[in-house]
Protein backbone atom coordinates (compact mmCIF):
# COMPACT_ATOMS: atom_id res chain seq x y z
CA UNK A 1 0.00 0.00 0.00
CA UNK A 2 1.21 4.01 -1.09
CA UNK A 3 2.17 5.77 2.03
CA UNK A 4 0.65 9.51 2.15
CA UNK A 5 1.36 11.98 4.33
CA UNK A 6 -0.82 14.55 5.26
CA UNK A 7 1.54 17.63 6.02
CA UNK A 8 -0.63 20.52 8.25
CA UNK A 9 2.12 23.53 7.08
CA UNK A 10 0.54 26.12 9.54
CA UNK A 11 2.36 26.38 12.91
CA UNK A 12 0.52 29.55 14.86
CA UNK A 13 -1.33 29.27 17.67
CA UNK A 14 -5.31 28.97 17.55
CA UNK A 15 -4.69 27.73 13.60
CA UNK A 16 -7.44 26.22 11.50
CA UNK A 17 -4.86 23.92 9.79
CA UNK A 18 -4.91 21.58 12.74
CA UNK A 19 -8.94 20.77 12.56
CA UNK A 20 -8.74 21.07 8.14
CA UNK A 21 -5.48 19.10 8.41
CA UNK A 22 -7.61 16.38 10.47
CA UNK A 23 -10.45 16.09 8.12
CA UNK A 24 -7.95 15.74 4.98
CA UNK A 25 -6.12 12.90 6.93
CA UNK A 26 -9.78 11.57 7.68
CA UNK A 27 -10.48 12.13 3.96
CA UNK A 28 -7.60 9.77 3.40
CA UNK A 29 -8.77 6.95 5.88
CA UNK A 30 -12.25 7.14 4.21
CA UNK A 31 -10.62 6.58 0.68
CA UNK A 32 -8.67 3.26 1.23
CA UNK A 33 -6.01 3.27 -0.86
CA UNK A 34 -3.26 4.40 1.34
CA UNK A 35 -1.55 3.84 4.64
CA UNK A 36 -1.78 7.77 6.19
CA UNK A 37 0.02 10.00 8.25
CA UNK A 38 -0.80 12.82 9.68
CA UNK A 39 2.70 15.41 9.88
CA UNK A 40 1.93 18.72 11.90
CA UNK A 41 4.83 21.09 11.26
CA UNK A 42 4.35 22.27 14.59
CA UNK A 43 4.96 19.12 16.23
CA UNK A 44 8.05 18.53 13.66
CA UNK A 45 9.54 22.33 15.16
CA UNK A 46 11.91 22.89 12.95
CA UNK A 47 14.30 25.49 13.70
CA UNK A 48 15.64 28.26 10.64
CA UNK A 49 17.23 25.82 8.15
CA UNK A 50 20.38 25.58 10.45
CA UNK A 51 22.23 22.60 8.32
CA UNK A 52 25.90 23.43 7.31
CA UNK A 53 25.59 21.81 4.21
CA UNK A 54 23.46 21.81 0.94
CA UNK A 55 20.26 19.60 1.19
CA UNK A 56 21.54 17.89 -1.74
CA UNK A 57 24.21 16.19 -0.26
CA UNK A 58 22.51 14.42 2.45
CA UNK A 59 25.20 14.55 5.32
CA UNK A 60 23.09 16.15 7.93
CA UNK A 61 24.29 16.48 10.99
CA UNK A 62 21.47 17.81 13.31
CA UNK A 63 19.01 15.00 14.93
CA UNK A 64 15.91 17.57 13.76
CA UNK A 65 17.12 17.28 10.03
CA UNK A 66 17.80 14.05 10.08
CA UNK A 67 14.17 12.92 11.77
CA UNK A 68 12.45 14.96 9.43
CA UNK A 69 14.38 12.82 6.33
CA UNK A 70 13.42 9.71 7.89
CA UNK A 71 9.88 11.14 7.95
CA UNK A 72 9.63 12.45 4.30
CA UNK A 73 11.26 9.64 3.11
CA UNK A 74 9.00 6.93 3.89
CA UNK A 75 6.26 8.78 2.11
CA UNK A 76 4.99 7.86 -1.47
CA UNK A 77 3.07 10.73 -1.67
CA UNK A 78 1.74 14.11 -0.15
CA UNK A 79 -1.16 16.31 0.96
CA UNK A 80 -0.02 19.72 1.88
CA UNK A 81 -2.68 21.80 3.99
CA UNK A 82 -1.63 25.20 3.70
CA UNK A 83 -3.33 29.00 4.29
CA UNK A 84 -2.60 32.00 2.37
CA UNK A 85 -0.35 34.36 4.21
CA UNK A 86 0.53 36.97 2.65
CA UNK A 87 -0.53 36.22 -0.69
CA UNK A 88 2.04 33.56 -0.53
CA UNK A 89 3.14 30.32 1.24
CA UNK A 90 3.53 29.95 5.09
CA UNK A 91 7.03 30.57 5.92
CA UNK A 92 7.09 27.03 7.73
CA UNK A 93 6.50 25.40 4.71
CA UNK A 94 9.13 26.88 2.65
CA UNK A 95 12.01 26.12 5.65
CA UNK A 96 10.30 22.34 5.70
CA UNK A 97 10.79 22.15 1.81
CA UNK A 98 13.93 23.84 2.11
CA UNK A 99 15.28 21.29 4.75
CA UNK A 100 15.70 17.92 1.99
CA UNK A 101 16.08 17.47 -1.36
CA UNK A 102 16.44 13.94 -2.92
CA UNK A 103 13.87 13.00 0.14
CA UNK A 104 10.98 14.84 -2.33
CA UNK A 105 11.98 13.54 -5.78
CA UNK A 106 9.21 12.14 -7.49
CA UNK A 107 7.06 12.20 -5.60
CA UNK A 108 3.30 13.58 -5.96
CA UNK A 109 2.00 16.24 -4.29
CA UNK A 110 -1.60 17.60 -3.96
CA UNK A 111 -2.63 20.56 -1.61
CA UNK A 112 -5.97 21.37 0.42
CA UNK A 113 -5.64 25.56 0.53
CA UNK A 114 -8.44 27.50 2.88
CA UNK A 115 -8.30 31.24 2.92
CA UNK A 116 -11.03 33.90 2.27
CA UNK A 117 -12.18 34.25 -1.19
CA UNK A 118 -8.90 33.45 -2.71
CA UNK A 119 -9.39 29.96 -0.79
CA UNK A 120 -5.54 30.17 -0.55
CA UNK A 121 -4.72 29.09 -4.17
CA UNK A 122 -2.29 31.99 -4.63
CA UNK A 123 -0.14 30.28 -1.60
CA UNK A 124 -0.80 26.75 -3.29
CA UNK A 125 0.32 28.34 -7.10
CA UNK A 126 3.45 29.74 -5.41
CA UNK A 127 4.23 26.48 -3.51
CA UNK A 128 4.00 24.71 -7.07
CA UNK A 129 7.40 26.55 -8.21
CA UNK A 130 8.50 25.00 -4.67
CA UNK A 131 7.82 21.47 -5.22
CA UNK A 132 8.68 21.45 -8.71
CA UNK A 133 12.15 22.68 -7.94
CA UNK A 134 12.47 19.42 -5.79
CA UNK A 135 11.25 17.36 -8.66
CA UNK A 136 8.27 16.45 -7.11
CA UNK A 137 4.72 16.27 -9.39
CA UNK A 138 2.42 18.99 -8.34
CA UNK A 139 -0.72 17.28 -9.55
CA UNK A 140 -4.04 19.87 -10.34
CA UNK A 141 -6.75 17.87 -8.21
CA UNK A 142 -6.95 19.70 -4.82
CA UNK A 143 -9.27 20.69 -2.60
CA UNK A 144 -9.68 24.81 -1.77
CA UNK A 145 -11.87 25.79 0.56
CA UNK A 146 -13.41 29.71 0.51
CA UNK A 147 -14.21 31.53 3.29
CA UNK A 148 -13.01 28.38 6.02
CA UNK A 149 -14.57 29.86 9.41
CA UNK A 150 -18.12 29.66 8.19
CA UNK A 151 -17.20 25.83 8.15
CA UNK A 152 -15.40 25.20 11.43
CA UNK A 153 -17.59 24.92 14.83
CA UNK A 154 -16.07 23.26 18.39
CA UNK A 155 -13.10 23.17 16.26
CA UNK A 156 -14.35 20.54 14.08
CA UNK A 157 -13.94 21.65 10.46
CA UNK A 158 -17.32 20.29 8.25
CA UNK A 159 -17.14 21.59 5.35
CA UNK A 160 -20.04 21.13 2.19
CA UNK A 161 -19.95 18.06 -0.34
CA UNK A 162 -18.24 19.50 -3.03
CA UNK A 163 -14.90 19.38 -1.00
CA UNK A 164 -15.32 16.03 0.22
CA UNK A 165 -15.58 15.15 -3.64
CA UNK A 166 -12.85 17.03 -4.71
CA UNK A 167 -11.11 15.18 -2.16
CA UNK A 168 -12.05 11.88 -3.38
CA UNK A 169 -11.18 12.97 -7.03
CA UNK A 170 -7.49 14.25 -5.43
CA UNK A 171 -6.79 11.27 -4.00
CA UNK A 172 -7.70 9.17 -7.04
CA UNK A 173 -5.36 10.98 -8.61
CA UNK A 174 -2.55 10.61 -6.27
CA UNK A 175 -2.59 7.23 -5.95
CA UNK A 176 -2.49 7.02 -10.43
CA UNK A 177 0.88 9.31 -9.81
CA UNK A 178 2.13 7.74 -6.55
CA UNK A 179 1.92 4.49 -8.86
CA UNK A 180 3.68 5.67 -11.72
CA UNK A 181 6.46 7.20 -10.54
CA UNK A 182 6.98 4.67 -7.72
CA UNK A 183 10.09 3.33 -10.64
CA UNK A 184 11.59 6.58 -10.27
CA UNK A 185 11.71 6.36 -6.51
CA UNK A 186 13.76 2.64 -6.18
CA UNK A 187 17.16 2.93 -5.69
Amino acid sequence: MLNLHVIIASTRPGRAGLPIGTWAFDQVVRHGGFQGKLVDLAEVNLPIFDEPKHPRLAAYEHRHTLDWSATVQAADAFVIVTPEYNFGVPPALVNALDYLSAEWAYKPVSFVSYGGVSAGTRAVQMAKQYVTALKMMPIPEAVAVPFFPQHLKDGVFSPPEAQKQAAKLMLDELGKWASALKPLRAK
